[in-house]
């Protein structure tokens, strides 16, 4: 099986060895580093997102895939995801195209509704056009991607008249749509003949199946172009499953208690996180054997053309990122290949 492999990361804000915060600054210059550990061990995808609070440092994921891009090689860069509801169309194909002439061809785009809403005020939009303003936003981008003139009219921008934008792309700009799980999402991403990404952040990987099937059956119906499959999940490796877990554990437990006491979700447990990491969980975290062994149990049961391991959450430490990462690229990546080669 043909699979590729990436990394996801939001640019959490992360403490030193003294236990303080690092500044917003230094967390996007450590980003930036990681990017590049990810491509000296042979990673092939680097995904930045967006966001617009003080727990991420990255609101501006191109200026920072740019500065990848002048210090890597081979790295395929791209977001998140970028949160195309309350961005323009126009100004985001003309980025990520700009991204893609700077990395020599090496850009991509992860388009999404957006989980976290700070960017829809900050930016002046109404929460109540949500789902409108995503579906408009969309169909615009998806004409555009076809590097011609466009002529289009909404209801949430202004209409385009026979509008050309630039630069042009050498060999066109791979678009994928972030999912969390809704059939109605799904169907959008086949019709548009897009690149379909789950996010799988909670329970087994097997209950996307179905998601994955009605993909399939969408884009036939549609007669649209069908796209590898793939999925983003959290997780941490390190040399042994307990160094993996001590160091994961303090990072989960951060973040989600910070989000869950705006969404209303219990404090996390470590019962919940040991559940979390077993074959029932969506966490990929232990030794490089025992997440070797889950994604690839992933990859099979949905068919993935890729798989995008999220390495960064909450206040876990640069360096125990870094070593996450260099374990990814050197132990993880040839042992599930490994494994699903002796299922072919």
């Amino acid at each position: 099986m043909d699979i590729e492999f990436g990394l996801d990361t939001f640019g959490d804000i992360t403490r030193d060895s003294n236990g303080e915060l690092l500044s917003g600054a230094q967390t996007i210059r450590n980003v930036i580093a990681q990017a590049e550990m990810a491509d000296a061990v042979g990673v092939d995808f680097f995904g930045v997102g967006e966001h617009h609070r003080r727990e991420f440092a990255v609101s501006a994921p191109e200026m920072v895939l740019s500065a990848i891009a002048a210090r890597t090689e081979r790295l395929r860069l791209g977001t998140a995801v970028t949160v195309l509801s309350s961005d323009d169309p126009v100004r985001v194909y003309e980025r990520f195209a700009t991204l893609d002439a700077v990395s020599n061809g090496r850009a991509e785009v992860v388009l999404g509704r957006g989980s976290f809403i700070e960017s829809f005020p900050l930016f002046g939009y109404d929460l109540r056009d949500y789902d409108a303003l995503f579906e408009e936003k969309l169909d615009l981008f998806t004409q555009l991607l076809a590097e011609k003139p466009v002529t289009w009219s909404g209801t949430m921008r202004a209409p385009l008249d026979d509008a050309d934008v630039f630069p042009k792309t050498e060999k066109g700009l791979r678009t994928w749509v972030g999912v969390g799980g809704s059939p109605e999402s799904v169907v959008r991403v086949a019709r548009h003949g897009l690149g379909l990404m789950l996010a799988i952040i909670g329970g087994p990987a097997a209950r996307f199946r179905p998601f994955v099937d009605l993909y399939h059956r969408s884009v036939a119906s549609f007669g649209t172009t069908e796209h590898p499959i793939a999925v983003h999940s959290p997780g941490h490796i390190a040399d042994t499953d307990a160094e993996a877990w001590d160091a994961a554990y303090s990072g989960f437990e951060a973040m989600n208690n910070t989000i869950g006491r705006e969404r209303g979700w219990p404090a996390y447990s470590r019962a919940r996180f040991q559940n979390d990491i077993g074959p029932e969980g969506a966490i990929y975290s232990g030794s490089p054997e025992r997440v070797a062994a889950k994604i690839a149990q992933t990859v099979t049961t949905l068919g993935l053309g890729r798989f995008d391991l999220k390495y960064a959450t909450g206040t876990l430490s640069h360096e125990a990122m870094m070593r996450s990462i260099e374990l990814y690229g050197t132990e993880v990546i040839p042992r599930v290949r490994a494994l699903l080669a002796k299922q072919d």
